[in-house]
């Protein structure tokens, strides 16, 4: 990688010049109202493409750049008002958040594939090949004749050495976000590209030094255009890379390419790609102590990924060992098969602490095991009310992604968790104070949530400081309560099926709804304020006091995650002052291998500097490179929203 590419694409960002709105005379060309959905998805591809113009900066050498922005829908808001009245439309209403199948497609090329093809995937094969030839031509003009022969192979043609096989990846993603689909992950990367390298290094086209070099220009490709990308926030586009991983018989797989992947994540520092790292219990130490490296800097990643719990329990839930052993994640951290996989892993998320504050409501209780009932017929309806309500699901077509597939397998659901500690700590101090010591009534903790604890400080005092919190020196009694409101969650859905035929998934993630779902939730038994954030993902409340990680650690490997496992990561947040200690990397290379040895299921780690945060809000112009982890995904901080912000600086900062 060259500094002038770097600087050009991350720093001075000077290709963003080069784009121009689509002109409504082409818009209009794609939204006519007598065209079939097919042939407006087909048609904006071949117009975007043909309004693409090459650009090609000097020194880069992996190739395509947007220049087209403010690409205008397919349907208009009437329409899809229309089409909701029938079907269910989830988020954009156009394919997300699946793994597909890169490997095939870069073994054979696409003129292979366009002989199979439909009439609407033919084209855009054409449309995407022709693109490919004009920026073939203007490389020609600049006499860089290493493009001009990768371009004369894909993507007509299978790629045939590394270099070619990174071009014709970024090609295919590419293409992809152009046609509308979203958070396009990239999977078991390391596992489909390393034979090419692998072939060239062989050959002694390439050491590890100038194989490195190639995929850090490769890595620059994917932040190019995700600031045009859809997402909650910038930086959530589910540009997910997945290394390492174990087969059935817990042989532990890293090669020469997952190594380099992790090098080049540390050397750039940059938010895209999101690096994932499958591990288990015979992952070498090595690997933890390189992966730390990037947490080391700042980017919020590696996520870790536990094979010994994932493996087991995705058979359990129903997919074939064969395609277990091959799972990926989606955009954030659901648990999604590669090639034929067809979830929606992220389709409803549950208020577990709204379903405590309408339990403590719901009747006059004789014991804690009667409002224990009451949480699980609430849990119960919750689940049904998310189920019965998504039936018949419609997406925009996509005919480039259809190429990409393999199949549809698998066609379940997943939902979210949202706020598990806070639901937790909030029964284990009911159950402390008003049934076991008997200290205060139920009935005062009821007033004092519904008018935001403002009539008696002393209970909100007790509740939010004194009382068991996950996490926490007193945590036994709140992890409890977590394990047996999850096996609630794992039953509500146990054995439902949804509108495709597929199962529903528990998990433990929040994705946004940590924030969402707390703008309109009540004050809460744990002390927690109205409207005051939850965790994020499966993580103690912003209010516990831990004295360290490892009591956290404890509390949140504790459960069943083979029974809610679509995924949701434990997320540390660390004080980045830790790693002036030259024993650091070490240390929490080694928590790191606690939390799998006890049989946790997703770990997210982040170094942060509370003062470094506040400082960036104040003058954000000096803190354009600083990156932070949200809930399943990494961003410049000063990117975010103040919200997002503000929420990040809250938590808790552990030392080891």
């Amino acid at each position: 990688m060259k500094k002038s590419v770097y600087d050009y694409y991350i720093i001075t960002r000077e290709h963003r010049a080069l784009r121009s709105p689509l002109s409504a005379e082409f818009v209009s060309e794609y939204t006519k109202t007598d065209l079939s959905p097919d042939e407006r998805v087909c048609r904006r591809f071949e117009i975007v493409c043909k309004n693409e113009q090459p650009k090609i900066h000097p020194d880069e050498k992996i190739v395509l750049v947007r220049t087209v922005c403010d690409v205008k829908d397919c349907f208009s808001e009437e329409e899809w008002a229309e089409i909701k009245k029938d079907h269910y439309i989830h988020e954009l209403g156009y394919v997300s958040n699946l793994s597909l199948d890169y490997e095939r497609v870069l073994q054979t090329g696409l003129l292979s594939i366009k002989e199979n093809a439909t009439e609407y995937q033919a084209r855009v094969i054409d449309a995407i090949i022709d693109l490919c030839d004009r920026y073939k031509e203007e490389a020609a003009k600049m006499g860089r004749n290493d493009i001009v022969e990768v371009l004369t192979q894909v993507p007509r043609y299978k790629a045939r050495n590394f270099y070619e096989a990174l071009q014709f990846f970024r090609i295919l993603h590419y293409s992809l976000w152009l046609e509308g689909d979203y958070h396009n992950t990239v999977g078991r990367f390391d596992m489909y590209m390393y034979p090419y390298l692998e072939a060239d290094m062989k050959k002694g086209l390439y050491t590890e030094e100038s194989a490195l070099e190639l995929l850090e220009d490769f890595f620059i490709s994917f932040n190019k255009d995700s600031d045009i990308y859809p997402g909650v926030q910038q930086g959530d586009n589910g540009q997910s890379m997945v290394l390492g991983g174990s087969d059935l018989e817990g042989n532990y797989y890293f090669n020469t390419l997952s190594k380099l992947c992790l090098v080049a994540s540390r050397n750039l520092k940059l938010i895209d790609p999101k690096i994932n790292l499958r591990v288990c219990k015979n992952t070498p130490v090595e690997i933890y102590e390189l992966a730390t490296e990037l947490t080391k800097v700042g980017l919020g990643f590696p996520q870790y990924n536990n094979d010994d719990v994932v493996i087991p329990g995705l058979i359990k839930m129903g997919y074939a060992p064969e395609d277990a052993i091959e799972y990926t994640v989606a955009a954030c951290w659901e648990f999604i098969i590669p090639k034929v996989g067809n979830d929606i892993a992220n389709i409803g998320a549950l208020n577990f602490p709204q379903v405590v504050n309408n339990a403590l409501r719901s009747e006059n209780f004789d014991s804690f095991d009667d409002l224990m009932l009451s949480v699980k017929a609430g849990i119960t309806a919750e689940c049904d009310k998310i189920t019965s309500s998504i039936n018949n699901v419609w997406f925009a077509p996509s005919p480039f992604l259809d190429l990409l597939r393999s199949g549809r397998k698998y066609n379940n659901f997943g939902i979210h968790g949202c706020g598990i500690s806070c639901a937790a700590d909030s029964l284990a101090a009911v159950k402390k104070y008003v049934f076991d010591e008997k200290k205060f009534s139920l009935e005062r903790i009821i007033k004092a949530i519904d008018d935001n604890f403002e009539s008696d400080p002393e209970l909100l005092h007790v509740l939010r400081h004194e009382a068991p919190k996950m996490g926490g020196d007193d945590s036994d009694a709140s992890t409890e309560m977590s394990c047996i409101i999850t096996e609630m969650f794992a039953d509500a859905l146990e054995g439902k099926k949804n509108c495709l035929g597929g199962i529903w998934r528990a998990g433990t993630g929040t994705a946004m709804f940590y924030l969402w779902h707390a703008r309109n939730l009540g004050a809460t038994a744990d002390g927690r304020l109205a409207h005051e954030a939850l965790g994020t993902n499966f993580s103690p409340t912003l209010t516990a006091k831990v004295n360290g990680p490892v009591s956290v650690i404890e509390a949140f490997s504790s459960q069943n995650f083979k029974r809610i496992l679509n995924g949701g990561p434990l997320t540390l947040e660390f004080a980045s002052s830790i790693f002036a200690d030259d024993s650091s990397i070490s240390k929490v290379a080694a928590l790191i291998r606690y939390f799998i040895a006890r049989g946790g299921h997703q770990l997210q780690l982040n170094a942060v500097n509370a003062d470094v945060l506040k400082s960036a809000q104040k003058t954000p112009e000096e803190f354009r490179q600083l990156v932070v982890r949200i809930w399943g995904w990494s961003a410049y901080f000063i990117e975010l929203d103040k919200e997002f912000q503000d929420h990040v600086i809250s938590r808790q900062e552990y030392t080891v």
